[in-house]
């Protein structure tokens, strides 16, 4: 019998921490907000573009009302993508964080240790969305062009 073709899932990982653990001070406002380089292993065949969303869903609802903060909205990088080095601007188009800028913004909890979850989208088309559109509006035009996506949760306390 043929062996079954055995497909690995989609995955991102970081050099700067681990899945769970903790993000170092220099990828936030504590140090440089830059962005942790990232690693996209076993992109899906079919695969036109991936997109990132990097969201803080630990908000206190004295500052948001849905808890949700997001630091980074990213998409129409080429499937070739496969490492987004440490600080660089991703090769594709960057939309608007909750701050209001297209860019990348570290974590900075104002009271606790929040959860910070980048998540990669691999999607069968490129999307027509102009740039600094909002996460709400990537994931309403990426939705029907979704074949997998995958998270990796870092930590951050303010100490």
């Amino acid at each position: 019998p043929k062996p079954i073709q055995q497909t690995m899932p989609l995955s991102i990982t970081s050099t700067a921490f681990t899945a769970n653990g903790t993000i170092s001070a220099r990828f936030t406002c504590d140090g440089k907000n830059i962005s942790p380089e990232l690693i996209f292993a076993n992109i899906p065949k079919g695969t036109q573009s991936l997109a990132l969303t990097l969201e803080d869903p630990d908000v206190p609802r004295t500052v948001r009302a849905d808890g949700m903060w997001n630091h980074w909205v990213v998409w129409n990088m080429p499937p070739t993508t496969t490492r987004l080095g440490e600080g660089a601007t991703p090769p594709g188009i960057l939309g608007k964080g909750t701050n209001g800028k297209a860019s990348y913004l570290g974590p900075c909890p104002p009271d606790r240790e929040h959860r910070y979850f980048f998540t990669l989208y691999a999607l069968d088309a490129t999307l027509s969305l102009s740039h600094g559109a909002t996460k709400e509006e990537l994931l309403k035009a990426l939705a029907p062009h979704l074949i997998e996506k995958v998270t990796l949760i870092g930590l951050y306390n303010r100490n």
